[in-house]
C-alpha cells in the first residue's frame, strides 16, 4: 500500500497495509516547478500500472495584501491539476490544470484562504471504467454556485485530459472544467466570503461493497475561519446521478475547530480495500489521524451508519 500525505507538497510512505507503514517518508518529485503548493488529494491506477493523480493547487499571491486578518498574508483560489507516474508516485509528470473556476476574485472576502477557485476534492472512477467523477469544493461565485460540485471526464482522455472535464451544470455535463459554471448538489447555506460561512466541503468519496452504495463524507464550515461544525456522510447508488446523493447527515462532532478531511480507509488486505474501497468496517480518518472504526449499517429503511471509537490511533 503507497499512502500520499501533502502540506503545501506531497510525501510517500508504503508498507503492506495501513497499520503497517514503514515510516519512511520519500519526497516525491514533479517534472516541473510551480509558483504556489501542489497537494496530491487522490490517485487512481490503471490496468497497465501507470498510476494516474491529480493535485489541488493553490497559486502565489492571487489577492496579495488583501487578506483580511493580515497584510503579510496573500489569499489564493486553487485550481485542480492531472499527474502521471511509472514509479507508484516517487516521481509525476505534470499533465496540466483540468479544473478551475470562473475568474471571479472577491479580494474583499472574509474567508480567511481563498478568494475564489475549485479545490478540496476527491475522483472515483465508476464500475464500467468509462468515467472519472471529480467531487469538488467551490468557492467562487454567489453562494447558490459554491458549496459541493460534480465534473467527469471519460477513462479515455486521462492521458490528455486539459479541456476534457466538464461540469455538471442544469442538469447536463456541458460546462468546460476550466472556466465553467457548476450547479452544486450541496450548496452552500451562507457565502463562503461572509464571516459566518456555513457550507459544506472537502468531500471524500469511497465505493462501499457492504452497502452497495458509493459513500461521500463531507466537512461542515461554519465561519470564514473555517471552524469544523462536524463531520457528515451522504450515499448514492449512481456516480452518474448528481441528484442521488443524500441528504447529509452528520456522524460526528468536531473534534476540534480545525480537524478536517475525513476519510475512510478500508482494512481488508486481501480485498485490496483502501481509502476508494471498504466495507462494513473500516478506519475513520480525521485529518490524517484515526481514533475511530466506522461501522456500516442497513435496515429496512435504507442504509445507516453508525461509529464506535476504538482508544487508540494510528
Amino acid at each position: 500500500m503507497y499512502v500520499f500525505n501533502s502540506s503545501g507538497h506531497p510525501w510517500r510512505l508504503s508498507g503492506t497495509n495501513v497499520f503497517h507503514l514503514n515510516q519512511e517518508y520519500r519526497r516525491v518529485d514533479y517534472s516541473d516547478s510551480a509558483n504556489g503548493g501542489r497537494w496530491i488529494e487522490c490517485t487512481w491506477k490503471s490496468d497497465d500500472g501507470t498510476l494516474y493523480g491529480w493535485y489541488h493547487f493553490e497559486p502565489s499571491g492571487v489577492c496579495p495584501g488583501r487578506h483580511p486578518e493580515n497584510p503579510n498574508m496573500s489569499l489564493t483560489a486553487p485550481r485542480i491539476g492531472a499527474v502521471r507516474s511509472k514509479d507508484n508516485g516517487a516521481t509525476w509528470e505534470n499533465l496540466g490544470v483540468v479544473l478551475e473556476a470562473p475568474p471571479l476574485l472577491k479580494c474583499e472576502t472574509r474567508n480567511y484562504y481563498f478568494a475564489g477557485g475549485n479545490g478540496d476534492f476527491s475522483a472515483m472512477l465508476d464500475g464500467k471504467g468509462e468515467y472519472l467523477y471529480f467531487f469538488i469544493s467551490t468557492y467562487a461565485g454567489e453562494a447558490p454556485e459554491q458549496g459541493v460540485a460534480l465534473a467527469r471526464m471519460a477513462w479515455k482522455d486521462r492521458d490528455h485530459p486539459t479541456g476534457k472535464v466538464w461540469k455538471w451544470h442544469e442538469g447536463n455535463w456541458r460546462e468546460p472544467g476550466l472556466g465553467g459554471g457548476v450547479t452544486p448538489i450541496f450548496p452552500a447555506a451562507i457565502d463562503w466570503h461572509r464571516q459566518d460561512a456555513d457550507a459544506f466541503w472537502g468531500p471524500s468519496v469511497h465505493w462501499n461493497s457492504y452497502l452497495k452504495q458509493y459513500v461521500m463524507l463531507l466537512n461542515r464550515a461554519v465561519n470564514g475561519h473555517w471552524k469544523q461544525e462536524g463531520i457528515y456522510i451522504s450515499l448514492n447508488t449512481s456516480l452518474n446521478d448528481p441528484l442521488g446523493w443524500s441528504l447529509p447527515k452528520k456522524i460526528l462532532e468536531s473534534p476540534g475547530p480545525d480537524r478536517w478531511y475525513p476519510q475512510v480507509m478500508g482494512i481488508d488486505a486481501a480485498k485490496r480495500e483502501t481509502d476508494k474501497l471498504a466495507g462494513k468496517v473500516a478506519r475513520l480518518f480525521v485529518r490524517g489521524l484515526s481514533r475511530w472504526e466506522i461501522v456500516f449499517q442497513r435496515d429496512e429503511a435504507g442504509s445507516a451508519v453508525s461509529e464506535s471509537k476504538t482508544g487508540s490511533g494510528h
